[in-house]
């Protein structure tokens, strides 16, 4: 077996990361931070031949287009980070009910039968031993309750819009009932550099065109009708409202049920000018004990009526005031929010509306808030010039999910599998564990003020992970961040692998660490003293010191990166290793930095006291966790999930005890053993990740394109069999991996794209930051 340089120590490695930023990192960044703190136009830093890039015709290049949604499970979505409006094919959602959802609007459900809330508050779980002491967790309690907890609050979708045909100006009573394959002609085009959406179509002889934006700051979509049928009022719009609640694991592709209209309420509110023309109206949507607003009209949006179909539904029609439309055009803002006053007052006249901004700043706003973002981070060019075919799609895919990201993974908390899109994965969860994935690419791509939002919740959430740590589960110190929890308590969801994984704790160190790099100053150090003081103490404390070997080990129990072993049996995984190592690291060097107090003892002695990495003497690899069955390369019992054994030398740098020699072996035969038609989402872009670290730039290359890793039409990232679309982790680590590649890593190779091929490649980057 041979012996290749091993990784450098960790002090020194440590050092040298933090090092870097003070030279080599960028003086860019510190100019973004000197302006504004958040981002910066960078598009005269291109780095590559034949600067600069032209960003706008390669990003218009992949405008999305449909002629048909009939078979389609995904919309085409305008949005802002915070809010996203999903579409059919005209634009709206009159033939299928994608979601309106935000980053703000959730829904407590009912407690369960004969349950009060102080049986809620009073929930415990089992206890299982660590190391001769009980630890109390979050699951085998009660399960009504548990399910409550996972399920509560979930993510309501807020409302559908849509188109609304009549045969007869003036007859509301008679509705034309339409089906897509009713409309001609039809046409759906997203303008990714706007962020306008538009359907042209035509209906019975009448063409029809339907723009739509979302407001870059506000929850506010504007909607233009252009047609002969407006004049004619034979065209408006329908609003409906659905029934939320958090019984379903995955409710995907649509949210909410319709056919419970009795279970709710809503209400009309309307507001008259002085010549008694409706300027403005008000929909107010009771699910039990919460409420949500629906805004319609106000300052420069076009006359219309609006009214309830029937007392059993929760249907409304609106329609253009045929006296005072006498145009072909309408143009109308529709706002969504939270509602403003108590929601047991149902007697909303007089009530004022809030200003709601009008459609031509609508359309304004999103044009100027798009525009900055393409303009003013990060881009990479992987086509122009480039000869192998494959360059298309890859570019295709980077700038989509740069799009979707953009709109579904930009809010004030870190997002759920699905984004906006739908509830993928439970509908009330915080992942912390799939934070890196959805959100790390933000510090690589320069996105700083979309960052900085959701990485508060490090701050947000401490004192409830020290309640977990310390107070519920009885360690020493530390605050133990969860798998998953809702985005107002931050207590761990139920679930014995939530409350077992361990991954995610190192995180918020990574996300501080880019940030210093960005911008190294006290400041910076200050704002992340506490979080990463309370994630190392944890560390620390959760490291077992084993008097029979002499070090320090991990578990068990705990779960793994894969979720396929016995937490019960589960014993110094490597890549858990390894991460805490790295982690460790940062924090000791983020005191020495910020040179206030010592670094405490307990870190330093576990870091350097950790068990060694386990590995397979006579093969040369490391193994899954120490004690595996020898046989577990061929056991598709271990080999069909999550590849965390690559990250060793690719998602992460060399820690200290790391054999590069040994790391590549490892990723190689992880290439050929693992049953990748079971991975999905992430694992491949951290398999190219750790071809490109190794220097087999063409597998990395393999991996981002593999035909189990799949984009749709619109960009969307498939999730497969496993998980429903979308799948955004797959689009957050394409994007990470995409930086890594094309501007490099700590200690990658002199010269331009170290992690793509020489031969048929030519990369341009403008405004990146290295990768760790």
């Amino acid at each position: 077996m041979s012996s290749t340089p091993k990784g450098r120590g960790s002090s020194h490695l440590y050092s040298s990361l933090f090092f870097f930023l003070t030279t080599a990192l960028s003086f860019f960044t510190l100019a973004v931070h000197a302006q504004s703190s958040s981002t910066a136009d960078t598009s005269s830093l291109t780095h590559g031949p034949n600067a600069p890039i032209n960003r706008r015709s390669l990003v218009t290049r992949f405008n999305p287009t449909r002629h048909s949604t009939l078979t389609s499970t995904t919309p085409i979505q305008v949005g802002n980070g915070n809010f996203a409006f999903g579409t059919d094919i005209t634009s709206l959602q009159t033939f299928l009910p994608f979601s309106t959802m935000s980053s703000w609007g959730w829904k407590t459900d009912a407690l369960p039968p004969n349950r009060t809330q102080s049986d809620i508050d009073g929930y415990k779980g089992v206890s299982w031993l660590n190391h001769g002491r009980p630890v109390e967790y979050d699951f085998g309690g009660p399960p009504d309750i548990e399910a409550w907890l996972r399920g509560s609050p979930n993510r309501v979708n807020l409302g559908r819009v849509g188109l609304r045909f009549w045969p007869d100006s003036l007859d509301d009573s008679q509705v034309v009932n339409v089906s897509e394959t009713d409309l001609q002609d039809t046409k759906q085009l997203l303008d990714l550099w706007t962020g306008i959406l538009t359907s042209e179509f035509t209906f019975q002889g009448t063409p029809v065109k339907v723009s739509v934006a979302s407001d870059s700051k506000t929850d506010t979509i504007a909607i233009t009708l252009d047609s002969m049928l407006v004049r004619d009022g034979k065209i408006g719009l329908f609003l409906d409202f659905p029934w939320n609640e958090g019984k379903e694991k995955f409710s995907a592709p649509f949210v909410g049920y319709w056919d419970v209209p009795e279970k709710h309420m809503t209400n009309l509110t309307l507001t008259h000018t002085p010549s008694n023309v409706v300027r403005s109206a008000r929909i107010r949507h009771h699910m039990e004990n919460n409420a949500f607003d629906t805004y319609i009209g106000g300052a420069g949006s076009d006359a219309f009526s609006i009214h309830r179909v029937s007392p059993t539904s929760h249907l409304y029609e609106m329609r253009p005031q045929p006296r005072l439309v006498r145009s072909r055009e309408f143009a109308v803002s529709i706002q969504f929010s939270p509602a403003k006053e108590s929601v047991g007052d149902l007697s909303d006249s007089g009530q004022s509306v809030p200003s709601v901004p009008s459609p031509i700043q609508v359309f304004g706003s999103s044009k100027k808030g798009w525009e900055e973002y393409w303009t003013q981070s990060g881009f990479v060019d992987v086509l122009t010039g480039s000869t192998d075919p494959r360059a298309e799609e890859l570019q295709r895919r980077i700038i989509l999910s740069r799009y979707l990201m953009r709109v579904n993974e930009a809010g004030d908390s870190p997002p759920q599998e699905s984004g906006l899109v739908n509830n993928g994965w439970l509908t009330n969860l915080v992942r912390l564990e799939m934070y890196f994935w959805h959100s790390a690419h933000w510090a690589l791509w320069n996105n700083w003020s979309i960052l900085n939002l959701s990485s508060s919740i490090y701050a947000r959430f401490l004192s409830a992970s020290k309640t977990l740590s310390q107070v519920q589960q009885g360690w020493s110190s530390g605050a133990r961040w969860p798998k998953m929890t809702d985005p107002i308590t931050g207590r761990s969801s139920p679930g014995e692998l939530n409350n077992l994984l361990i991954w995610q704790q190192p995180h918020p160190l990574v996300f501080a660490l880019y940030e210093y790099r960005s911008f190294p100053t006290k400041e910076t150090l200050r704002k992340w003293k506490e979080v990463v003081k309370g994630t190392a103490d944890w560390m620390s404390a959760f490291a077992w010191f084993n008097e029979t070997t002499g070090r320090y080990d991990l578990g068990p129990p705990l779960h793994l990166v894969s979720e396929d072993t016995s937490p019960n049996v589960t014993l110094n995984p490597a890549f858990e290793l390894a991460y805490w190592k790295f982690g460790l690291g940062v924090a000791e060097e983020w005191l020495h930095q910020l040179n206030e107090e010592p670094v405490p003892a307990a870190w330093t002695a576990v870091r350097k006291g950790l068990a060694p990495l386990p590995m397979d003497v006579d093969d040369g690899t490391y193994n899954v966790y120490e004690g595996i069955d020898r046989n577990f390369w061929t056991d598709s019992k271990y080999t069909s999930d999550h590849p965390a054994l690559v990250g060793l030398h690719g998602w992460l740098p060399p820690t200290d005890g790391l054999d590069l020699g040994i790391a590549r072996r490892t990723a190689e035969k992880v290439w050929t053993h693992w049953n990748t038609t079971n991975c999905w989402g992430w694992d491949f872009p951290m398999l190219a990740m750790s071809a490109a670290r190794n220097g087999a730039q063409e597998k990395a290359i393999d991996w981002l394109l593999h035909p189990e890793f799949q984009f749709d039409d619109v960009g969307m990232p498939i999730g497969g069999t496993r998980v429903p679309t979308p799948y955004f982790p797959g689009a957050g680590s394409l994007l990470y991996a995409i930086a890594m590649m094309a501007v490099g890593w700590d200690g990658a190779k002199q010269g331009n794209a170290p992690g793509f091929p020489a031969d048929g490649w030519r990369v341009r980057v403008e405004g990146l930051n290295k990768a760790l």
